[in-house]
This record gives C-alpha cells, structure tokens and sequence, in this order.
C-alpha cells in the first residue's frame, strides 16, 4: 500500500473584479456577470514528507497585476508549522507569474519540472507578447538560476516522485503543464493545476481561453477525469468553490484539506 498523504489548498490571493466571459473560449458575450478567480498552491504533507506544488507569487505581483492580495504563501505555512526554508521539493506545474513567484522564500528547495517547460518559456514562443504575458521575466530568471546551482530535477512525462506521488505531463495551457496525482485517505486525488481553472471547465470540457493546444486541454479534461473518477476528488486550479467544499483547517479561511471529504455537492456549472 502506498502511503496516505495530507493535502492542503492555500489561498493566497484573489482576482475578485473577474468577468465569467474572461473564462470560457466559448461563451455569451452578452453575459458579464461576476466570475471571481481564486489563486491557490499547494503542500502535500506526509510523516516524512513536505512538497508544495507551485509558489504563488508576491504583494508586489498582485500590485502589478491588479489582483487582491490576502497573505504570502509562506505566511499560510507557518499556520501549519512548516517554514518555507525546510522545504526542499517544489513541484512546479508550470511557469506562469502565478505559479512560481515567491522562489526566493524557498531557498532550499529543488524544483521539480518538465523540461518542455522551460524550453518554451526561455524559447522563440516568447517573441509574441500575447504568448509570453502570462509570464514574469524575474520569475524566470530564479528559476534559470536554480538550474546553475543545481538545483532542478527535469521529469519524465509520467513520473513517481515517491510512493503515492506522481505526476504526468499534459501540456495543453503550456507546454510543459504537469498535474499532480496524490494518495489520500479518501482514495487519489488530482491537483490539475491550470489544465482545469474551474470545475465547469473539466465536467463541460471547455477550455479556458489561455491556451497552446486546445485538443491537447480537452484531452487532458478526459484523463483527468478517467484518473479521478468523480469531481470531488478533481482539484481544480483557481475555483473559489474549492474553499467552501472542503473542510477548513482550523478554521482558516484560506488553508482546506483536501483529504478529508467534502461538505457539500459539487454543481460545476452555477
């Protein structure tokens, strides 16, 4: 039996001013109702095992970025008695300002990436502004420097980091996008990252319109779907209903347990 593992979404900031017609490729143009978009990253805890998924990023991104800020990421950990700085394995799911900001809280920490990723992010595709936007310069060049002292480890499209860990190359919104696959006591779960924002995406298998490969999303829709089975146990990206489904950690806003089972339905579509 492979180990179970605790796992915790940390909501760290919030695009609150977000239009639902931001979020679909296909949608009604008419409709501008309210679609907030949460930002989360994620630690995987178990006896002798503290992995985040992604970084987040900082005050000074959401000040950039027009987003609202609520706390660090580091900040979040500290209420589950873990320092940023004993953090030694980060699994970063892909390259974008929101996923792997905040490096420098964690400087002891080797990366854990597909290689297609950082060849896209430091390739020709960045010549286009419409391509790269969605990307931060600084961010890229921590991560460039994490390289040179050593300390990325390139994965295999399919790949157990450890017993009841895993991870499997998807691309679709990047090249290089990864979901994390992990053993809970509630049975496997799926981090997708930026491969599902929402839960409507995946269960209406819709994109989301910042996209490379729209057949490659779509198809990573239906693994996903296969790998979970139901969408309790699909973690969405940056779905809001993520906070209000699971239960809180004690009583802490912005830390769930996604191990534990959910409170309520899912309706992906309201």
């Amino acid at each position: 039996m492979p180990p179970i593992y605790e796992v915790y979404a940390l909501r760290y900031a919030e695009h609150r001013d977000r239009l639902r017609n931001e979020n679909f490729i296909s949608h009604d143009e008419h409709d501008n109702s309210n679609m907030p978009l949460d930002f989360y990253c994620w630690l995987i805890k178990g006896e002798d095992t503290e992995i985040m998924v992604d970084t987040g990023f900082s005050a000074e991104m959401a000040a950039k970025r027009n987003r609202n800020y609520y706390t660090a990421p580091e900040t979040l950990l500290k209420k589950l008695d873990i320092d940023a700085r004993q953090i030694q394995s980060i699994i970063v799911t892909h390259m974008h300002y929101d996923h792997i900001g905040n490096l420098k809280a964690f400087p002891n920490a080797t990366l854990l990436m597909q290689e297609e990723e950082m060849h896209y992010c430091t390739g020709r595709h960045m010549l286009h502004q419409f391509v790269r936007a969605p990307y931060d310069p600084e961010n890229i060049a921590n991560a460039v420097c994490r390289l040179h002292e050593g300390k990325i480890r390139y994965l295999k499209a399919r790949e157990e980091i450890m017993p009841g860990i895993k991870v499997l190359h998807v691309g679709g919104h990047t090249q290089g996008l990864q979901i994390v696959i992990v053993n809970t006591a509630r049975g496997t779960i799926v981090l997708t990252s930026d491969a599902a924002h929402y839960w409507h995406h995946i269960d209406e298998s819709s994109p989301f319109p910042i996209v490379k490969n729209i057949p490659d999303m779509l198809a990573a829709h239906q693994t996903i779907k296969t790998i979970a089975g139901t969408l309790s146990h699909i973690i969405p990206g940056h779905d809001p209903k993520v906070r209000s489904v699971f239960p809180r950690f004690n009583n802490e806003e912005n830390i769930v347990q996604l191990h534990l089972e959910p409170q309520g339905e899912i309706n992906a579509s309201e």
